[in-house]
């Protein structure tokens, strides 16, 4: 029981750090309802290791009922998540999530059918996943992994990547830590497809100045 306050207590100051919008450790405790949802989850957690029957379901449920969040009993999670508005995030029975994760709202760490057995993802520590984003099936995410907005990710990611698209398509970041500072960026994530079209754009426009000279040559 000590462990899961200290789990709560590093949940309740990541929000307080990584919010820019957290004036004061009561609105924390008043007003955020990814901290309800995380306070709920951590009780229902320690009540579902304890075998207790029904009982950390029906917090999960009654949880989802109140914040919009739904986080199954079963789910192992690290200290420090931070779930930001948090409104239709949901987090699968068997997915497990390392410390200091950023979940936005309508987040889906959900599977892809009806196997029993390990069938959500695992999340590092360390990344963030953008709103309305879908990480689905018995899949690996390593460390500071950056997740875009509405992304579809179904196969692993390796540490210190960036994923953007459907599905998700990996722009790995070669020995480079993410700054912490860039973690709330969601502006700012690189395009593969984008940044292909521009270089073969810029390609058509130096072979069309190249056959324009070859005609003025002819002349």
């Amino acid at each position: 029981m000590c462990e899961t306050f200290r789990k709560i207590q590093r949940d309740f100051y990541a929000a307080l750090s990584m919010d820019p919008a957290a004036t004061s450790r009561i609105e924390v405790v008043l007003t955020y309802a990814g901290f309800h949802a995380l306070l709920f989850y951590r009780f229902a957690h320690w009540l579902s290791r304890k075998r207790v029957p029904f009982v950390p379901r029906a917090l999960s449920q009654f949880a989802r009922f109140i914040t919009g969040i739904e986080i199954h009993p079963g789910a192992m999670i690290g200290s420090g998540l931070f779930i930001d508005h948090g409104m239709g995030v949901v987090i699968g029975e068997t997915t497990e999530i390392g410390d200091n994760v950023t979940l936005f709202q309508g987040v889906t760490l959900g599977g892809t059918g009806k196997q029993r057995g390990k069938r959500h993802p695992t999340i590092g520590s360390h990344v963030v996943v953008g709103a309305g984003a879908k990480v689905l099936g018995p899949i690996t995410i390593g460390d500071y992994v950056k997740i875009g907005a509405n992304s579809v990710v179904l196969q692993d990611v390796p540490d210190h990547s960036t994923v953007v698209g459907i599905p998700g398509r990996i722009v790995r970041i070669k020995d480079e830590r993410v700054a912490d500072e860039a973690l709330m960026d969601h502006i700012h994530i690189p395009d593969p497809i984008a940044d292909r079209l521009i270089e073969l754009q810029v390609q058509m426009d130096m072979l069309k100045k190249e056959l324009e000279s070859l005609k003025n040559i002819g002349r």
